[in-house]
């Protein structure tokens, strides 16, 4: 995170719980892992990103990672989907490739808030390893008041029954 925007509630980092692939063919994975965090700031400048470590044994019983990801939280308010390419580090050479599969000690980043950056990533070796999808329920407030418009087009209420059925849509109790 940048200076411009602040963290005024929630965890910044969290760990999640262990989980195993599905039975099925598409093998996929299910984390529950909700994430309550609110930001500050007045400069859309340095926003937010989503860093995802994910990390499993490998076939000797070592924890190695198993993909790094990272996307920038969604600007536009309401529900979103991302879909975050996953990579894993790599060795340079054949010598370091061998010796980090008999040791267990597979290259990893030591802090990942890296990839958050954009410095020095250029030159990290990687393997593309699957897709994490992410869904994100986004709140802003008051961007209207800093002269940022997040919305393709702000609804009119144009009739009375215009408005009733917008309430109806709301599902407000």
């Amino acid at each position: 995170m940048l200076p411009c925007i602040s963290r005024s509630n929630g965890l910044e980092e969290g760990i999640s719980q262990v989980g195993r692939c599905s039975n099925d063919e598409r093998r996929v994975f299910v984390w529950n892992f909700p994430l309550e965090i609110t930001f500050k700031s007045t400069n859309p400048f340095g926003w937010p990103q989503l860093i995802v470590s994910c990390y499993g044994l490998d076939t000797f019983g070592n924890d190695v990672v198993r993909g790094y990801g990272v996307c920038h939280l969604p600007i536009s308010a309401g529900k979103n989907t991302k879909t975050i390419p996953m990579f894993v580090p790599e060795s340079t050479s054949l010598l370091q490739k061998m010796t980090a599969w008999l040791t267990g000690r597979r290259p990893e980043y030591v802090d990942p808030r890296v990839l958050a950056q954009g410095e020095g990533r250029e030159v990290t070796r990687v393997r593309s390893q699957g897709t994490v999808k992410v869904s994100f329920n986004t709140v802003t407030k008051d961007l209207h008041t800093l002269g940022y418009q997040n919305s393709s087009a702000i609804p009119t209420v144009t009739s009375v029954g215009a408005l009733a059925s917008q309430l109806d849509n709301l599902n407000i109790e």
